[in-house]
């Protein structure tokens, strides 16, 4: 009788172990997000800037600042059991690629852990369309990334800044600065974002764009 009870309790302390609560004696899951835009007090607040105009919203309504690091600046975040690096890139748009691969080797981050925001005319101000994967569509940032990393399979959250721009008058639009009345629904719309962003990291790509694409 003994030996048999010897022989329950074995066993149900190994299952007792091997079924730990999920986040319990883990690792933090690592992800990378990079707002995208140019350094330098000409183009701060800029339409082209505005990937880093939701990184300094993050961290602001996170209590966590920005350091100056190799290639950019760069912010660490917990959220849940979750470790977040933000990074705005100090290689100016058309490089960016530089700094998404050094911080993607040196923090060992896979491509689906990665996601970049991005500015973009195609979409109406404020509005956010999230994507697993996908071509630059024009956009030199993010034609930087794809070369550097040599794929496309990573997701990107394109933040619209609108179009209402004359012919050949784009880059002025997207270095010039958003209208009073864009400004005036910012704060809500980075608040959208930031929901987004932390949908991505705690439920994933999908989840983000169902919940979050064109609200």
């Amino acid at each position: 009788m003994n030996n048999l009870l010897e022989s329950f309790f074995r066993i149900f302390k190994k299952k007792s172990t091997d079924n730990t609560p999920a986040g319990q004696d883990q690792q933090p899951m690592k992800y990378l997000i990079v707002g995208l835009g140019n350094i330098g007090a000409e183009y701060q607040g800029t339409r082209h800037n505005i990937g880093f105009t939701i990184l300094d919203a993050l961290a602001e309504a996170s209590n966590i600042v920005f350091t100056t690091q190799r290639y950019g600046a760069v912010a660490e975040m917990r959220l849940k059991n979750q470790q977040l690096v933000l990074l705005k890139p100090s290689t100016y748009m058309n490089l960016s690629g530089e700094a998404v691969r050094y911080w993607m080797n040196k923090e060992k981050i896979d491509l689906d852990h990665l996601l970049v925001i991005v500015d973009d005319i195609a979409l109406p101000f404020g509005q956010i369309r999230i994507r697993p994967k996908g071509a630059d569509g024009g956009h030199n940032g993010l034609k930087s990334i794809n070369n550097l990393l040599g794929s496309q399979q990573w997701a990107r959250m394109r933040f619209g800044v609108g179009n209402d721009f004359p012919p050949g008058g784009q880059v002025d639009y997207v270095l010039g600065y958003p209208s009073p009345e864009e400004l005036a629904i910012l704060p809500a719309r980075a608040k959208v974002a930031i929901d987004a962003i932390k949908a991505f990291c705690l439920s994933g790509v999908s989840f983000a764009m169902n919940n979050y694409n064109n609200k």
